[in-house]
């Protein structure tokens, strides 16, 4: 009785620990050792002692400020180290809306945690939320997606026009660290940049992962990369194959266990730029060339593809996919991607075997149910990239060796118009030399690709913003500036993404913007303008002083970019996306035109000053009603052509 009784008023003061002082509870722990050492082991009331002496000692532990910081477990109630393996931020779906977590998977069971809010001076804690036991746990199956939470997906351009405020941001705290008396500002930047970064990283990842616990309870994150699901999911697969008995935390092991995570975490900030050091954050700005040229070591034939992931603004996103490569073990595939970089650091390749069992699909969010046979990651080195060769790479993965090559191109060459040598040909060509030539009011090779989007492209999923392969691009390219006559055939047999992928290039490279250098100046003065009237006046007028190819051929791609957006449930492109797409390359001055009378530092701020008028340029057009090439030119008898 005696033995209770301590053992009771042991536990009581464990309890009350933040409302007593620590010395009490440092005596207790202190009596509790001496009780066990004298108590026999086959005696009833030796684990109920173990399990107050653990409790108290783990109390203590996690408020310790002289803390080992690479403590890296506490004790479970058999007296094992429950060791961390695995944590991170991550989004989850609770109560129909994102919430960012911060997740620790332990060896026996994964906890799901919040910052607590505390006051200036206080040590930060978190907050447990909810923790399933590695034996409760399972992954939810596709036939249970009925009960899940819905996912809200914000539409596309609204992340794009924040990544185009966070780029501006950035561009605003480079130059005033060269301002004198700078640094009030900098800092002030520095959280409004912070509050738009978390908010992206916040609404972008789209990808479910579904955990479950055995006894009802479901839970659901989003996440940005199919690499970073499989991560969680093998991790935890891993720690199942042990013999693992379901445990239950009172209240008390639950309140240490929260407590020591602030100590044990691996990962102390959301994966933002602000939170870095600048010498953090220096990843590539530009394009990445990226040939994926084959795999080997698969076990048996297979149908194979894979993806191209890189990082930006915090968060890594999937940009390119390879053909499916049917029934083999050695597959060829030989494509080249172009893979805009935004601060980038890393390159990931993922393998799949593609499952067409129709009854796997999942119609309610797309979720990916192709089997991924092995992914890797190699660092975006800007020495050994930056050259002007290919640098070619391997990535062994699971036994899978991917070989692949890549080159990278900075933005000051990408924003380069550079005229053709040869005059012969469409791409690198002025427009108005092109349409004379063939006598036609609207290129040929513009009238081609828009009929053969519009004939079988306008359903696909992505049309316009995803990457074509490269090779394809290159080839249809060449071929319509020989003017093969094959070229009607070529089309018909290439993949839509590549058609689009041309169209989109015979207007970056036209050596002056379809909109004109000249009147590049007067269309973002124009789109600025407040007064609605003013703006339609000015807007209109600024087509009416376009030369007649410029404008014919502009007019006839806003009509079919209108159909493209008019299938927006189908294909997910919004007028918004497609402005995305098409504002800067349709208006993107030549180089010289770009750097008159702007003091700008870089070319990526040069990239990212004027990038959002040239987007709300282009979508002013997109939602005004039908244009007509017949009355513009009848109303300019009325209005005077000079700018």
């Amino acid at each position: 009785m005696e033995v209770l009784l301590v053992l009771r008023l042991c536990c009581n003061c464990t309890y009350a620990l933040l409302y007593k002082p620590i010395d009490r509870v440092t005596r207790s722990t202190l009596v509790l050792h001496d009780l066990l050492k004298h108590t026999p082991k086959d005696h009833p009331d030796f684990p109920l002692l173990q399990d107050a002496l653990r409790i108290s000692q783990n109390f203590l532990s996690s408020i310790n400020e002289e803390i080992d910081p690479r403590r890296t477990a506490v004790t479970t109630p058999k007296g094992e180290a429950r060791q961390l393996v695995k944590d991170g931020f991550l989004v989850e779906v609770s109560e129909s809306s994102r919430k960012l977590r911060h997740v620790f998977l332990f060896t026996d069971l994964l906890l799901c945690a919040k910052m607590k809010k505390t006051s200036v001076g206080r040590h930060q804690q978190y907050e447990c939320k909810w923790y399933i036991p590695l034996a409760d746990l399972t992954f939810q199956t596709l036939d249970e997606s009925d009960s899940c939470h819905s996912i809200q997906v914000l539409p596309e351009h609204e992340i794009e026009e924040m990544k185009i405020k966070i780029s501006l941001l950035k561009s605003e705290i480079q130059k005033e660290k060269k301002a004198p008396k700078g640094q009030n500002r900098v800092e002030r930047l520095r959280k409004k940049m912070n509050e738009q970064e978390s908010w992206l990283l916040l609404h972008s990842p789209t990808i479910p992962f579904r955990l479950h616990n055995k006894h009802g309870k479901s839970y659901l994150f989003l996440l940005s990369s199919d690499y970073e699901r499989s991560e969680w999911r093998e991790s935890i697969q891993k720690l199942q194959k042990k013999d693992l008995q379901a445990c239950v935390l009172s209240s008390v092991e639950l309140q240490v266990l929260t407590s020591s995570c602030f100590k044990l975490r691996t990962v102390h900030n959301i994966p933002v730029t602000s939170n870095k050091d600048d010498e953090e954050i220096a990843g590539l700005y530009g394009f990445l060339h990226v040939i994926v040229h084959s795999a080997k070591g698969f076990k048996e034939s297979a149908n194979l593809y894979c993806t191209l992931e890189v990082d930006s603004y915090g968060y890594f996103v999937s940009k390119a996919k390879t053909r499916v490569f049917r029934d083999t073990a050695e597959p060829q595939w030989n494509e080249e991607f172009e893979i805009e970089l935004e601060g980038s650091q890393f390159l990931r390749i993922l393998c799949y075997e593609k499952c067409y069992d129709k009854s796997m699909l999942n119609k309610e969010d797309n979720e990916i149910v192709d089997k991924i046979m092995g992914k890797g990651q190699v660092q975006l080195d800007p020495q050994t990239v930056q050259s002007k060769n290919w640098h070619m790479d391997v990535i062994e993965m699971n036994g899978i060796k991917v070989e692949f090559s890549m080159k990278f191109t900075s933005r000051d060459l990408s924003l380069k118009r550079t005229p053709s040598k040869k005059q012969s040909g469409v791409f690198g060509v002025k427009i108005n030399v092109v349409t004379k030539r063939e006598r036609s009011k609207v290129p040929y090779i513009v009238r081609q690709c828009i009929e053969e989007v519009e004939k079988r492209g306008i359903d696909e999923v992505g049309i316009y913003r995803i990457s074509g392969v490269a090779t394809d691009i290159q080839a249809l390219k060449t071929a319509f500036d020989t003017n093969t006559k094959d070229i009607l055939v070529m089309l018909s047999d290439m993949d839509i993404n590549a058609i689009a992928g041309t169209l989109k290039l015979y207007f970056r490279e036209l050596p002056e913007p379809l909109l004109t250098d000249r009147l590049y100046p007067a269309f973002m003065e124009g789109i600025s303008l407040s007064d609605p009237a003013a703006k339609e006046n000015c807007m209109m007028h600024l087509l009416r002083s376009l030369p007649d190819p410029n404008l014919m051929t502009f007019l006839t791609l806003l009509e079919h970019l209108k159909r493209v957006a008019e299938k927006e449930p189908l294909n997910k492109m919004s007028l918004h996306n497609l402005a995305t797409v098409f504002g800067p390359t349709l208006l993107r001055p030549s180089e010289s035109e770009s750097s008159k009378g702007q003091n700008i530092t870089s070319a990526t701020d040069i990239w990212s000053h004027d990038v959002m008028g040239q987007v709300q340029v282009l979508l002013y057009y997109l939602q005004h009603p039908p244009i007509s090439f017949a009355e513009l030119k009848r109303n300019t008898l009325y209005f005077s052509t000079d700018v």
